[in-house]
């Protein structure tokens, strides 16, 4: 046990050292592509690099949600500040759809007015991108299974090794071809690809921004759970709600007319709640249905 935890004590600095080099590496292949990008006129690589940067701010903004998301709860923020992990998510999908925007405007003009391009520049640095993108999502290789954050992290870059490696085939093919107009045209499908990865994340870090049920969770399989409890006439005020990325909360009121069962059975339920559905942060009242006392609570449109 001893073992175990010692192991559990060092998973923060770990992860907080895969974030660091992740974000360093990434960061000075950017600077690097960037210059290469302006000096050989290739938009594809400038469409990279703004792809690569916003993987340095992706990464960035996963660490420190990590980070604050591993503080105490306070007075002012009781559940402490695991949400912060959805904002997150939430700033880091809109700063990808401003990067696409840019490169999408700049991808159509060079469509229009062709530049040449410096073939065998783009390849080389575009090479380098898919050994940075590779190497920084081997960092991330450890732990992925248990882990969103670093299992996100790990496929987002080995999908940037594979953009990257689109960028060396659209050089490869100028340098046979001199078709110039691959150039922009690579740009406008790493264009495509963020906004395919991306709108998934701005559509769900939106919802569990304003307590939307997360998507893995069933509300109805879990009303019918509680429904189906001994003792149990009926449930009202049941809300599901994201605390983080990661972690999920549940409130309800269960109508038993019996009294409260034990402590015991509320135990239980909770535990049923965390390993079955994936909820572990339940809050159960129980109520015994007195007539001269209803729940303000009750009717569902009340909240």
């Amino acid at each position: 046990m001893a073992h175990e935890n010692h192991a559990h004590s060092h998973e923060p600095k770990g992860r907080d050292r895969a974030f660091a080099f992740g974000i360093a590496l990434n960061l000075g292949f950017v600077a690097i592509e960037s210059v290469y990008g302006v000096l050989s006129h290739s938009m594809a690589l400038l469409a990279d690099a703004g792809h690569n940067l916003s993987d340095v701010l992706a990464l960035a903004l996963a660490w420190g949600a990590s980070v604050l998301g591993r503080r105490e709860p306070s007075r002012r923020f009781t559940y402490g500040l695991g949400s912060s992990s959805i904002l997150a998510a939430l700033v880091n999908a809109m700063l990808l759809m401003l990067v696409v925007g840019g490169i999408a405007v700049e991808a159509v003009q060079r469509l229009m007015n062709p530049v040449p391009v410096a073939t065998m520049t783009v390849i080389w640095v575009a090479l380098c991108g898919v050994v940075v993108n590779t190497a920084t999502a081997l960092f991330f290789l450890r732990g992925r299974e248990h882990d969103l954050n670093l299992g996100g992290a790990f496929l987002h870059m080995a999908a940037d090794a594979a953009v990257s490696l689109g960028v060396v085939l659209a050089g490869v093919g100028m340098l046979y071809t001199g078709w110039t107009w691959l150039d922009p045209a690579m740009s406008l499908a790493i264009a495509a690809v963020i906004v395919g990865s991306t709108w998934g994340l701005l559509r769900d870090s939106l919802k569990l921004s304003l307590h939307a049920v997360p998507p893995r969770i069933d509300t109805e399989l879990i009303r019918g759970y509680f429904c189906a409890l001994d003792g149990v006439a009926e449930i009202h005020d049941l809300h599901i709600w994201g605390m983080s990325t990661t972690e999920t909360a549940l409130t309800v009121h269960l109508v038993m007319p019996d009294g409260h069962p034990s402590d015991r059975f509320i135990a239980e339920v909770a535990n049923e709640l965390r390993q079955r559905f994936g909820v572990g942060h339940a809050t159960i009242q129980v109520e015994t249905g007195d007539e001269r006392h209803p729940c303000a609570l009750a009717p569902d449109h009340v909240v």
